[in-house]
Formats: C-alpha cells, structure tokens, sequence
C-alpha cells in the first residue's frame, strides 16, 4: 500500500455512512421517519393491553380496524417519501389529512403522539425541495471564458475596479494643536 491510495485505507463503515448521508440527502428522509414514527403508535395502541398488577387493561376500541388501516397507511407513506420522493407533496398531504382522521378514530390519535409525529412529518414533506445538482461542464473558469472560449453566461465581472476618487486629500499627521491640515 503507498500513502497515496486512500480508498483501500478507508474502513466500510466510513463508506457506509458516506453512501447513507449521501442517499439520505436526496429526499425527504426525515419526513418519511416522522410520518412512519407517527403511524406507529396510531395502529399499536387499539390492540395493547397494560398490566397492572394483576389487572390488564385493554384499549382496544370499536375503531381498532380504522386505526390500523390509518397506521399501515402512515408508514406506506412515509416509505414513499423515502423511496419515490417525485410524490412528496401527495404524500405529504395525505399524511396530513391521515393524522386529522385518526383524532377521532383512533384513541386520539395515538394518545396525541401519532398525531403530531404523523403531521410534522406530513408538513417536512411538502416543503422540502430537492437541491439543484452543479453540473461540472458549465463551470467557469477563473477568467469567465469557458472551455469552448465563449463568454460565460450570467453577470459581467471585472478585474479591475475604478476606485472613485475622494474630493479632499487630508494629510493624517496630527499637528501639536490637535488639527489635521490639508495636504497639498
């Protein structure tokens, strides 16, 4: 191995993240994890039971169908915000509109969790933007021509900027009485 190969000295878990924050970076990733978070609980809670003691209390309710659809829904959303993200503002919406819905249907709306998780969710996916990819063909080289020798588009940049010249030229020595004197 020399010191000048650094791809072979790099451990895959590095190359891992990289290829992560990369993918994660090209759609909405944390939309679809807040919506998906929020679908949870709203489909979990009709069906748990909690033990105290010896005593189990179910709260299972007469909507444990709805909530469950409004769940499966939720994080089939968020899936598609991860994985189809051309839809993000359907998705977003209807995210939106699944968490309002599940106030009434189910256990309001997963005890308010679902709720708010599936609604941030919902309102990161509509107002994310993908970025605009920088294509390397059309940089600018430092002189503003490009490689075909054509003037670059865009606004006119010069080298060389006229200082505009001042009115009075005052001398910076500072006289015994404390005055400054005109130069010249």
């Amino acid at each position: 191995m020399s010191p000048e190969s650094t791809g072979q000295n790099e451990h895959y878990l590095r190359v891992f993240w990289r290829a992560f924050r990369t993918w994660r970076g090209n759609r909405p990733f944390w939309a679809g994890l807040f919506t998906m978070a929020g679908g949870l609980p709203i489909a979990y809670f009709p069906y748990a039971n909690m033990h105290l003691g010896n005593v189990t209390l179910a709260m299972s309710t007469t909507a444990g169908a709805g909530s469950l659809i409004i769940g499966v829904l939720l994080i089939t959303l968020g899936l598609t915000m991860w994985f189809h993200h051309i839809v993000r503002v359907f998705a977003g919406v209807a995210a939106i509109l699944l968490a309002l819905i599940s106030i009434p249907v189910a256990n309001i709306g997963g005890f308010l969790v679902g709720f708010l998780f599936s609604l941030l969710g919902g309102a990161l996916s509509i107002s994310w933007a993908p970025g605009e990819p920088v294509a390397e063909d059309t940089a600018v080289e430092k002189d503003g021509v490009t490689g075909a020798g054509t003037q670059a588009p865009g606004p006119e940049f010069h080298t060389t900027a006229a200082v505009p010249q001042q009115p009075e030229q005052y001398d910076t020595t500072v006289e015994a009485d404390g005055g400054r004197h005109r130069a010249g």
